[in-house]
């Protein structure tokens, strides 16, 4: 039997698409990060009486139920397509955003921070399985460094936006007002995006299809868990920087919390501009000719070696040069970006399962923003200051650098059980089922 092609995957203008789910991401992002900017805000923390452990385990409510719903999230872009789904959930999660402004109880904040998670599950498995239609490998570096700067951009000006707002107004008002606007996104979305809701016969082939490569492969899959250890290692580091980043530089180095806001600012747009280049790089580099996959491993290596930088920032004595680090450390690690995305999520997976092993991919990278924001306010109650959630960085990137040479292999790429899919050419251009 043919593989469903969804009627999306028809579309003459992918990279105008790709551009609107970058905005999507930004727009989640700013949405799941304006907490950090009031969480170095006095007045609210003093509103809910939090204590540094009780922010650390608020900042990683989200990351839960995020992590809980992306393999359903995979699983229903896999079987269902992207557009309806995906304009649902954005409902939904920017109503629950500008929800948190209202609300009074400790209780209530962190119910809304499941809802935001819950529903933001959604934006990762459904990009995929619409890059996965639409891009062939030469392409998805740079489609997805395009991609990525939605990622970093979110916290990026989501940061200096909402410490304005929070100083110049309230948190109240930034809560309602960064979820209320971001609504506006659904009108390019549903105009641009063709409906790819399958008939009845596409959908059973879409079920067949994707029951090729069943969670059982995946999980057999040595690829599939050095994908995991990779998303984890990673997001770790990116997660304590829109967590706890606003908080680290006005608590231990003194700025304001406008000034924290620029710093974030100028953290995060450097991994967007260096998740981009380099995306872009490994792409023209493997359209020459060289293996995507020795390509696109060494990227990934790296980064998370220039991301070990952080600790150098940790341990300066000047405010100048622990804010240098701050950011040159975070920018190094978009090397890793996009490669690894298109790597562990694209290049080795069968096209079959891209969404489900997205869905996969994504419960490691929640868990790494639930366990770092959590981990790391442990750490600071415990160490009094910011050096050891840091080092608890340290260790991570070194573990991901690690995980990346020894486990990410064509030969240990997930198997599809119907012989016609065979993956001999995954990761190769052309190659009708792989991703």
């Amino acid at each position: 039997m043919k593989p469903f092609s969804p009627p999306l995957a028809r579309s003459s203008h992918p990279w105008r698409v790709l551009v609107l789910l970058a905005l999507g991401l930004l727009i989640s992002f700013v949405d799941r990060t304006s907490l950090s900017s009031a969480l170095a805000d006095k007045s609210f923390i003093h509103h809910f009486g939090l204590t540094s452990i009780e922010r650390g385990w608020l900042n990683s409510a989200v990351f839960w139920s995020y992590g809980v719903f992306q393999m359903p999230m995979g699983w229903l872009v896999d079987r269902y397509g992207v557009k309806r789904p995906y304009a649902i959930c954005f409902l939904f999660w920017c109503l629950a955003a500008a929800a948190t402004g209202l609300v009074t109880t400790l209780s209530a904040l962190i119910v809304m921070r499941l809802l935001i998670g819950a529903a933001e599950a959604i934006v990762i498995p459904a990009t995929y399985r619409y890059l996965a239609n639409h891009f062939e490998e030469t392409q998805k570096g740079t489609a997805l460094g395009i991609f990525s700067i939605g990622g970093k951009m979110g916290p990026a000006l989501g940061a200096p936006i909402a410490a304005w707002m929070i100083v110049t107004a309230s948190w109240k008002a930034m809560f309602i007002a960064t979820g209320l606007v971001g609504l506006i996104w659904l009108l390019p979305w549903l105009a641009m995006v063709k409906n790819d809701y399958p008939s009845h016969d596409e959908l059973a082939a879409a079920k067949e299809r994707a029951e090729s490569v069943p969670l059982g492969n995946l999980l057999a899959s040595p690829v599939v868990w050095g994908g995991l250890i990779n998303n984890f290692c990673y997001s770790y580091f990116a997660f304590y920087c829109m967590t706890w980043m606003p908080a680290y530089l006005v608590e231990q180095r003194g700025l304001s919390l406008q000034s924290s806001g620029l710093y974030t600012f100028f953290s995060f747009a450097g991994i967007a501009i260096v998740a981009a280049i380099a995306g872009w790089a490994a792409d023209r580099i493997i359209a020459r000719g060289r293996d995507a996959v020795a390509v696109r491993k060494a990227f990934i290596v790296a980064g998370f070696l220039g991301g070990t930088t952080v600790l150098l920032g940790a341990s300066a004595q000047s405010s100048d040069m622990a804010l240098f680090w701050n950011v040159v450390s975070l920018s190094l690690l978009g090397l890793v970006t996009a490669n690894n995305l298109a790597l562990c999520k694209l290049t080795l997976i069968p096209k079959p399962a891209v969404g489900l092993n997205t869905g996969l991919q994504q419960v490691a990278t929640s868990l790494a923003g639930g366990v770092s924001a959590s981990l790391s306010g442990w750490l600071l109650h415990v160490g009094g200051s910011y050096t050891l959630p840091m080092t608890a960085i340290f260790v991570f990137l070194l573990i991901g650098a690690a995980s990346t040479l020894t486990l990410m292999r064509r030969k240990w790429a997930p198997r599809v059980n119907d012989p016609v899919r065979d993956i001999n050419a995954i990761g190769k251009p052309g190659c009708v089922d792989c991703g």
